[in-house]
Order: C-alpha cells, then structure tokens, then sequence
C-alpha cells in the first residue's frame, strides 16, 4: 500500500474554511451505519473526513455534495465532531473555485437567482405576494401580532402554493392579526449556506434582518423549518434575536388557547414524517402529532423510521437543487415505509419534503395509495 504524505497547504485552506474539526476524527464509523445515503448506495463520510484530515480532498468529487445535513451522524459521533459545518467547508473551497461536479451546476443558477431576485427559482420578485390574491392578505405593519413568512417555495411553487393559502385561510378563521412582506421578502438564505456560499448568505440574511428591524418585526411565523432553523440559529451571529414560531407549534398553540374549532371529521389513517431541520436539528417532535391526534376520526400511525429516526427526504443540504439518479432517492424509500403501514396520507410540514415525496409518489407503481399533504391542508378541511 502506498504511503502519502499529509500535503499541509491543502489542509491549511481547509481549517481557514472552517473544517479544523476534522482532526478529532478517530474513525470509528459510526457516522456511516446512520447515514441515509448506505440504504441506497455506498458512501463514506467517514473517508470524507479521513481525506480532508490529510488535506487529500478531490473538489471535483460530487462525494463531499452527497450530504443532506440530516443531523442524524453528529448525534452519533461520540467525539463531537460537528460533522455537518467540517463537511460544509469543503463545499466553500469548491464554491469559491467555481467547481461543480454535473449534478451540482443547477447550484450555479440558483446563485444567480438569489443573487438577482431573491429566491432560488427564477421567479420574479415583484410576483412573490400572488399566491395570497384574492385571500385578505395585509401586508405587515409595525403593532401587528405576527409576520407570516411563507418562504420561497411557498409563494412559488404551484403545489406549495395551496400550503400558503391554508395557512392564511386557519390564521384568518383564528382571528389572528398578522400580515406578509410579500415582495420584501428574502430567501432566508439557509440552503444556499450549506452549499458553501457563505458570502451570498449573509447578503441575503443582512437584507431580511434590516427589513425585519425597520418594519418593527417581533414574533415570525414561518412555514419552513430551513427558515425556522436558519432565523432562530444562525441570524443571531449577527447578534438579532426575534421570535421565531413554525406554523405546526403556532397551530397547537391556537387550538390549545380556543381560537379554532375542530368541528369536522377526517377518518383516513395518516402517518406523520419528521422533517430532519424540524425534529433532529430543532427538537420539534410532539406538537405536529399532538395536532393530528386532536383531529376527529383521524387515525395515526408511526413508520418504521420516526422521531429522532426519522428518514431524511433527501432534500437538505442544497440536495434540493442537485440531480439524484433513479434508484437513489431517499423519499421513495419513505413513501415505500407509509405505504407499508397502510397509510392513506402522508403528513409532514416542510416544503423540501413535499415536493420530493410528491415526485417520488408519482413516480412508484402504487405512489398513488397515498397522499402527501401538509399539516394545515389537513386542518383546513376540519374547522
């Protein structure tokens, strides 16, 4: 076996990208007996780690973009090591190279997209508040209880877009004050972090913080847990701090105070799916089946994988921009455990995880046994 030696130039750019972590790596392995990527395919972060520790890292390898940053092998590491941010230093060195593997390029145009109109989509910013025409949607102003920020994919996506509309029309039924920033609003820059893009996060984080700052934002309701995640604990680098609410803790919080009536009856068998940046990453567990239980005639069901086991969608990480070939995508696999126990819905409360498990129901043979619906589309068809 050949012998190489450590090349220290390469490991010195890696620690100023802030991958110093590595080094307290003793290769024990447990990171890839939980990685989602070993039901599918053969993957090493554990090699990653390894190669990066000798500064023997390829940038043009896409094995450094496979990570969806589920959080769930830094529970695992019994040294510490925070494996997410060392692995997400590599991908600054390919940022800041301009190197992409071919399944990564579209993180080339979303850049672009960020940069230009501030979403990830293309889309036209002077379009972002049309999903709420037509619904008595104020735009937020300073004294009002709640800024609603639905985030990019729910103002856009044509699927998503029915999640927004639910959701205002339960806040609406609730009699809660609140209004959106409609073409105010940023991406709230999470993804693209992860990417490596740390220069085009902070843009995009200073440019909702000041807009917060001035419309006199206290309390923001959001949609996302990558805007969740991303608002509570990264944008307090910049040394802000509101309150941050995902939509399945503020719906509890509505029926736990009286606000709205659950009057009507569901009677199908739902699952529920933890998103990893709502469970592993923030602890969110119990008020998204809380709210199911409340439900009349509603039947839940846990998967095989649930609560702090939960199975990645295979969307985080930027994973939700980058090509992943038939056979390897983590959301059939997840559709396949709620076909298994005879679900008829599949509940979750992330945008990333509906459209991935969407296109995976489509695309499997008996896909069509189940639906994907978000937590407030299920509500909403209760009160």
């Amino acid at each position: 076996m050949e012998t190489v030696a450590p090349i220290n130039e390469i490991i010195d750019v890696i620690k100023e990208s802030g991958g110093d972590a590595f080094k307290y790596c003793y290769q024990c392995g447990l990171c890839d007996t939980v990685c989602p990527w070993n039901r599918v395919r053969d993957f090493s972060m554990r090699k990653i780690i390894r190669e990066a520790t000798f500064g023997l890292t390829e940038i043009e390898s896409e094995e450094m973009w496979r990570c969806t940053t589920c959080g769930n092998c830094p529970r695992q590491c019994p040294r510490g090591v925070e494996i997410i941010e060392a692995g997400v230093s590599l991908r600054r060195i390919s940022t800041e190279y301009g190197v992409f593997p071919s399944p990564v390029t579209p993180v080339r145009g979303v850049s672009a997209s960020l940069l230009g109109k501030g979403n990830p989509l293309g889309e036209d910013r002077e379009k972002r508040a049309d999903w709420a025409n037509g619904l008595s949607v104020k735009t937020f102003t300073a004294g009002m209880e709640i800024l609603y920020f639905p985030g990019c994919y729910l103002c856009y996506d044509p699927r998503l877009k029915k999640v927004a509309r639910a959701t205002v029309d339960i806040l609406n039924r609730a009699g809660v004050d609140f209004g959106i920033l409609g073409t105010r609003e940023n991406c709230c820059g999470e993804s693209i972090r992860k990417t490596g893009d740390e220069e085009l996060f902070k843009r995009l984080a200073k440019e909702n913080i000041k807009t917060f700052i001035e419309n006199e934002v206290k309390r923001i309701l959001v949609s996302s847990p990558h805007c969740y995640h991303t608002f509570k604990n990264e944008y307090s680098e910049f040394r802000v701090n509101f309150e941050v609410v995902h939509i399945s803790q503020y719906l509890f919080e509505l029926i736990d105070e009286g606000r709205l009536e659950l009057s009507g009856e569901y009677g199908k068998k739902v699952t529920y799916h933890d998103p990893c940046y709502l469970g592993r990453h923030n602890g969110i567990y119990d008020e998204p089946r809380e709210i199911l239980k409340k439900i009349p005639g509603l039947e839940l069901t846990e998967m095989v994988d649930a609560l702090e086991d939960s199975f990645c969608c295979g969307g985080g990480g930027g994973r939700i921009w980058m090509e992943t070939v038939k056979g390897e995508r983590f959301s059939d696999l997840r559709i396949r455990q709620a076909l298994d126990v005879g679900a008829e819905v599949l509940a979750t409360s992330c945008p990333y995880c509906i459209t991935h498990f969407e296109e995976s129901r489509l695309a499997l043979e008996d896909g069509d046994a189940t639906e994907v619906k978000d937590i407030t589309e299920i509500l909403q068809e209760v009160i």
